[in-house]
């Protein structure tokens, strides 16, 4: 699905903090992490970020359809140090999410283990028997009349982790062309999921930072 490529330009790279160790990035939706396959789809943050920083290597990667703040290591060794703390769920996320309906309860957690649908790839889906454990918690910010703005705080970061969980419990998010119904899909023209906050350790002061960025929908 991703033959027709278009990436925004505008902003061309979007940088929310760096130093000599880290840098901190607003990814907009619709651009890659990292390069795909084929020259079509090479265009990416880490890229566009490497044209400045030129020794600017990804920590962790956030769907084409998502938005929101994303790490990258200036070093080696910030590097290693950045991918340890995501590898040990030492890095606090918090994302948004406009998902479809009305939720009875205002907070809750979700426990169901992921694993990649592999005749439907990039899917995912819950498997009892051999999905990676995934957990995610959703607390209700306000709700519309056929939409619920979420705040969702994942525990693990499988791939599609919150949107999988999200259309399992019934509310899949707003434009999202892999799982929601059309109802749902066609209520956004972009995924309303974003990477708002991101808590990490500053690899050489050993101090925790927070960033945020607030949603654009």
């Amino acid at each position: 699905m991703l033959f027709n490529y278009h990436p925004p330009k505008d902003p061309y790279l979007d940088i929310v903090y760096h130093d000599d160790d880290i840098l901190i990035l607003n990814k907009p939706s619709g651009l890659l992490s990292v390069p795909g396959k084929g020259e079509h789809l090479s265009d990416c943050l880490e890229r566009r970020a490497q044209k400045n920083f030129p020794n600017a290597l990804t920590v962790h990667r956030l769907d084409m359809d998502t938005s929101g703040l994303m790490v990258m290591g200036l070093n080696k060794f910030a590097h290693r140090h950045l991918s340890l703390q995501f590898q040990n769920r030492n890095v606090d996320k918090t994302y948004f999410a406009w998902v479809y309906g009305n939720f009875q309860k205002k907070e809750g957690m979700i426990d169901l283990p992921l694993i990649c649908d592999w005749d439907n790839r990039p899917k995912q889906m819950v498997n009892f028997e051999n999905g990676k454990p995934s957990q995610t918690k959703w607390q209700v910010i306000k709700q519309n009349k056929n939409k619920t703005l979420v705040r969702l705080t994942p525990l693990t970061g499988r791939t599609h982790q919150l949107r999988v969980h999200m259309n399992e419990l019934g509310h899949p998010i707003l434009g999202d062309r892999f799982y929601a119904h059309d109802e749902a899909l066609n209520m956004s023209n972009r995924l309303c999921l974003h990477a708002s906050a991101i808590t990490v350790m500053q690899p050489i002061k050993k101090i925790k930072i927070n960033f945020k960025a607030p949603a654009p929908f």
